[in-house]
């Protein structure tokens, strides 16, 4: 497994850098059988962004992962794209599904398709600032042919940290929250979201570039 380089882990701010023209993607292995499973930590990241704090107590980011997991496993057949980004688009429009169902099931309301195409928008541009973030001032085509492994990595080293540091990691970063936006969520002062966030990033740091 391919390590990072520090340089690679740079930004401290949120970024919707777009990404390079010319470069066509990543190609996959539609033939391995544990392609699917090596995204789950991707999707949990996600969700655990958009899941609403009202009903996160009655269904966790992972049981509603393992939902859409189950669900792109029975479909993958139906699955037409040759590269990683195509496979995460699809994996997210699985996801933001599975969001709007539990978000219906608890409101009684019906389906929203005009939610579900922002949320999908909303899940895109989160991907995009992963991305920025593990790549710094611009991925080159080389740089992302290990792009998918880095974004998995990252994944489960946030969800080591603490679950404060991992919250507001996750709120600013990878939702692109303010700083002030974040304190109001998790309950704390900006100064107290602003440590967490030092401290969370400085593990993972180490942790990604060692």
């Amino acid at each position: 497994m391919g390590q990072m380089q520090p340089g690679e882990f740079s930004k401290d701010s949120p970024s919707d850098q777009a990404p390079d023209p010319n470069w066509v993607g990543t190609p996959i292995d539609k033939d391995d059988p544990d392609i699917l499973a090596k995204y789950e930590p991707y999707l949990r990241m996600l969700s655990r962004t958009k899941m609403r704090r009202a009903y996160q107590a009655k269904l966790g980011a992972s049981d509603l992962v393992q939902q859409a997991m189950m669900q792109a496993i029975q479909a993958f057949d139906q699955f037409r794209g040759e590269t990683e980004e195509e496979l995460l688009a699809w994996l997210r429009q699985i996801l933001v599904r599975h969001l709007c169902h539990v978000d219906r099931d608890l409101h009684r309301g019906k389906r929203d398709i005009r939610r579900e195409q922002s949320m999908e928008q909303q899940l895109a541009a989160s991907s995009m600032r992963i991305r920025n973030l593990l790549a710094g001032d611009g991925p080159t085509p080389s740089q992302n042919m290990m792009l998918g492994e880095h974004i998995l990595q990252l994944s489960q080293a946030i969800d080591r940290l603490p679950e404060s540091q991992g919250e507001a990691i996750r709120l600013h970063y990878i939702e692109g929250l303010k700083l002030s936006e974040v304190a109001e969520i998790i309950g704390k002062t900006s100064g107290s979201v602003a440590g967490l966030m030092h401290r969370g990033m400085k593990t993972l740091r180490s942790q990604l570039g060692s």
